[in-house]
């Protein structure tokens, strides 16, 4: 008997050590077993064979019969394994529906909130946001739609942090300096919140891929500097129905508004038919901005994301919010569509 155990194991290691599938090994050995079963059924008592592999049927019978409850227990808990994959599949490409203990306990604020509660954080975890810019409004916002925990966020910009950027573009760290800003947005995002998915794209915005970067998300954030990408944010975000939200500053001014003409609301060109002349409305390096201001602003356009995503209150539709910081003083204006508007009036 012990001469078979032997010559077992070496089929099982020698077809080891040549790479040899385990089914083949397990194959291996079952014929050896089932030969020397044979051997014992069918040779007369006395032969020297029966003698050297132990004398009786009895014994392999029992140890060949033990051997088979094993492999078959073995394949009913991988048949019952393969039964359950499909649902665990299933719940980790639905995230959305589902949290952790840890985000549940992360966002127990908003969820006691009345008018988010646990329906609204489920779309704020379902909602995919793009937020373009990682400058002086897009730091705040991006900031705190990744601790709203909004599921994906995407960030466009072709900029690096300088140091001059630090005084107010406070999502980048002195360490940052030289690096690409979207780069060190997602380090600080995911830091913040890794429950998230951050999408960056380092480059500027433009006509060849403005349609097919809006398509992929639910709702768009405007925080530029330049007029030419304003414009080319709001004519893709109306094409494609999308809610565009845009904020800009000036010195200690600060101004957001909703522009969604689908659910009524003026587009941005309907306000601002045509772009200042040069110097009539100068960027914030040439005329300055404090450094809060576009943290006021920006988290101001991260709430009014939460309302468009959620439902709840009312959003900056057909308003625009300015907020005066030297004096402290906030007020609203109504705004109209226009009629003539080249992108969203009765005529385009």
């Amino acid at each position: 008997m012990l001469l078979v155990l032997i010559l077992a194991a070496a089929l099982w290691g020698v077809g080891y050590l040549a790479g040899i599938s385990r089914s083949a090994r397990v194959t291996s050995v079952a014929v050896l077993l089932l030969g020397v079963i044979t051997a014992q059924l069918l040779l007369p008592d006395g032969h020297p064979l029966r003698e050297a592999t132990g004398g009786s049927a009895a014994m392999w019978l029992i140890l060949g019969g033990t051997a088979l409850l094993v492999l078959l227990y073995g394949h009913m808990l991988k048949a019952l394994r393969s039964r359950a994959a499909p649902a665990s599949a299933q719940e980790s490409a639905m995230p959305s529906e589902k949290f952790t203990e840890t985000e549940l306990e992360r966002y127990a604020r908003h969820i006691v909130l009345r008018e988010l509660g646990g329906p609204g954080q489920k779309k704020l975890k379902k909602a995919r946001v793009l937020v373009i810019g990682a400058g002086g409004l897009g730091a705040p916002a991006l900031q705190y739609l990744a601790a709203a925990g909004v599921g994906t966020i995407g960030v466009i910009d072709d900029d690096e942090v300088e140091n001059a950027n630090l005084q107010r573009q406070v999502i980048h760290r002195d360490a940052d300096i030289g690096m690409p800003k979207v780069f060190s947005a997602q380090q600080a995002m995911q830091a913040q919140n890794p429950n998230v998915t951050v999408l960056t794209y380092h480059r500027r915005l433009t006509d060849e891929i403005a349609s097919d970067l809006f398509a992929d998300f639910d709702l768009i954030l405007d925080g530029t500097d330049n007029f030419d990408t304003r414009y080319l944010a709001n004519r893709t975000a109306v094409a494609l129905g999308k809610p565009l939200i845009s904020g800009a500053l000036s010195q200690w001014e600060g101004q957001l508004s909703v522009f969604d003409p689908t659910n009524g609301a003026p587009c941005y060109q309907c306000i601002f038919p045509e772009a200042p002349a040069p110097g009539l409305a100068p960027s914030c390096a040439e005329a300055g901005v404090i450094g809060p201001l576009p943290g006021v602003v920006g988290s101001m356009m991260a709430v009014e994301a939460i309302k468009v995503i959620t439902g709840a209150g009312q959003a900056l539709l057909g308003e625009m919010l300015i907020y005066d910081a030297l004096y402290g003083e906030s007020r609203k204006i109504t705004l109209s569509r226009r009629a003539d508007c080249p992108v969203c009036g009765a005529g385009s």
